[in-house]
Order: structure tokens, then C-alpha cells, then sequence
């Protein structure tokens, strides 16, 4: 049986760093003709994307089409050594052009669901090159670094604080909790029995972590982040959600994060601001009719968030 690639990935338990294809391409593909063996070789030759590395059925595979199927794999097979996975990913590719020729053979590509699949594979690869060609420009490093220089990097140190809550749906059952906390009941284990916010009662005793006030809803925020160290709330908080009843773990201030900590992050709001106004643009000029799927009728015209 052949190796394929998600075969290895389930193998596979030690990465090495991956190191570029054209160190490897002479020692991993190339014949006795092409490198010397010996303490006396010459370094690997770099090969040209062209390159070619196998013919099927007239059809050629190249080291450019290589390095693409490379690009598309998980990062963790991204970093297996290259002696094992441009093998094994060269396979794969010839057993795709088989399956290829096999399927037009058989006249797949000509049935109509076939066909319909093909389409909006097509689409997407469309859709996915013009969203590139719109967002990346917009991703260079000296963005990101702008987008920390104006958010992140002249900002004052911002407090956080470490809290736990009990969260009861009455005021009354928030009262009774209070009066049980003062006469010496354990905080966790009283969340753990009555708390409603099951997913930090029951995992961690009410412990919601370390936050920031915007992290939080305004009425819980302003209440705990004008309590201090050790406290437990001496009346119930009311939210949207309840009654809270808060103790106050920790109280630090945090100075802003390192360029390097929020790089991914920023990357991430600047792809969303410019897919976002892409979208935007591409809608422009757009005629968009809707149906209500009841009656087979138009739907009344309504403004978009695409329209400006």
C-alpha cells in the first residue's frame, strides 16, 4: 500500500524545521548523474520552479506544482523533514492524476451534479483569488505595525482583575448566598451547589479568570472594578443575566502588549476591515431582488450594510 499523505500525519509523531525545497531537491529527487556523492560533493543545486519531476499520461509535474501542494498541507506536515515528505507528496500528486484521468475516462466530468461541483469549487477559487488581491496589500508588516503604534503602543498601563461570582436567578436567593458567604461558607463550593453559571460554578468555584473591565457586562464590570482585594460583594449585582454575587481575587495593571503578542490579532482586525470593505465594494452597482420562500413573491426592498 502507498503512504499518502494524511496516512503520515497519523504516523507521524516528531517534526523537524522545515527547511526550503531547493536545499533538498538534488539529494531527494535528483540521480547519480546530477549530484556527486562524497566528502568532495558541491552544495545542492537550486532548482527552477519548471523543474520537471514526473510525466502522467502526457500531463507534467513540476517542483512549482510541488511546493503548492506543500502550501495547502497542515503546518504540522509543513515541518516534517523534506527527504520524507516530497516523496510521499509526489506520489500523491501522480495518484491524483490518475483518479483524474480515471474519472474522465469513465465521463464524470460530464454528469450534470458533476459538473455543478466543479462549478462552485471554480467560484471559490475565484472568489478566494480577488478577495487576496483586494485584502493582502493591506497586511504588509508596516501596517500592522502603524495599526500597534496607533492602538497598542502609547497606552496607559490598564487594570485587570481576578474574580469569581455566584450567579442566582432572584434577589432573595442572592441575599441568602450573601448571608451564608459572611457566616464563613466556602465560595467555591457554594458556587459549585447553586451557581446558574454552570460552565465557571462547576469547573472552577465561580473562578471567571483574570478580565478587563470591557471585558464585561457594564453592571457586573462597574461593580467589580470598585471592590477591592478579597471583598465579596455586600449586596447582589443585577445584570441581564441575574444576580451576581463577586469576590475579588487579584488587582493588577497590565502595560500594553508587545508588538510580537498581538501581531496574529492584528493581522486578523485588518483582514476582517478590508475583506469587509472588498465585500462592500464588489456590492456596489449589485441589483439584489429577494423572495419569501412561503409565497414564491418578491420581498419589499430593505437598505444592506453593503450600501453606503
Amino acid at each position: 500500500m502507498r503512504l499518502t499523505i494524511s496516512t503520515l500525519a497519523l504516523l507521524s509523531t516528531t517534526f523537524f524545521s522545515f527547511v526550503p525545497f531547493s536545499t533538498y531537491a538534488a539529494s531527494i529527487f535528483s540521480t547519480s548523474s546530477t549530484v556527486s556523492a562524497g566528502k568532495n560533493s558541491s552544495p545542492s543545486k537550486t532548482f527552477s520552479p519548471n523543474t520537471l519531476l514526473a510525466i502522467v499520461n502526457g500531463e507534467k509535474i513540476t517542483i512549482a506544482d510541488l511546493q503548492a501542494a506543500l502550501a495547502n498541507m497542515p503546518p504540522q506536515l509543513r515541518q516534517l523533514p523534506p527527504s520524507m515528505i516530497y516523496p510521499l507528496m509526489l506520489d500523491q500528486l501522480i495518484d491524483q492524476k490518475a483518479i483524474l484521468f480515471a474519472a474522465r475516462k469513465e465521463g464524470l466530468d460530464k454528469k450534470p451534479d458533476v459538473q455543478k461541483l466543479m462549478a462552485a469549487a471554480a467560484n471559490t477559487a475565484l472568489q478566494n483569488a480577488w478577495l487576496s488581491q483586494q485584502v493582502m496589500p493591506h497586511l504588509t508588516d508596516n501596517a500592522i505595525k502603524q495599526y500597534y503604534e496607533q492602538n497598542y503602543a502609547n497606552k496607559p498601563p490598564e487594570e485587570e482583575i481576578h474574580a469569581r461570582q455566584i450567579l442566582v436567578q432572584t434577589k432573595a436567593e442572592a441575599e441568602s448566598v450573601i448571608k451564608k458567604l459572611k457566616a464563613g461558607a466556602d465560595f467555591a463550593k457554594l458556587a459549585a451547589e447553586v451557581s446558574k453559571d454552570k460552565g465557571s460554578a462547576h469547573q472552577n468555584g465561580g473562578d471567571l479568570g483574570w478580565f478587563r473591565k470591557s471585558d464585561m457586562v457594564p453592571a457586573f464590570a462597574n461593580a467589580a472594578f470598585s471592590m477591592k482585594k478579597g471583598e465579596i460583594s455586600s449586596t447582589p449585582v443585577k445584570s441581564q443575566y441575574g444576580y451576581h454575587i463577586i469576590q475579588i481575587l487579584g488587582i493588577r495593571m497590565v502595560p500594553p502588549p508587545k508588538l510580537d503578542a498581538v501581531k496574529d490579532k492584528i493581522r486578523q482586525i485588518l483582514f476582517q476591515k478590508y475583506g469587509r470593505a472588498a465585500v462592500e465594494n464588489a456590492m456596489q452597482g449589485i441589483k439584489v431582488e429577494r423572495f419569501d420562500p412561503n409565497t414564491g413573491k418578491p420581498l419589499p426592498a430593505q437598505p444592506t450594510a453593503h450600501k453606503k
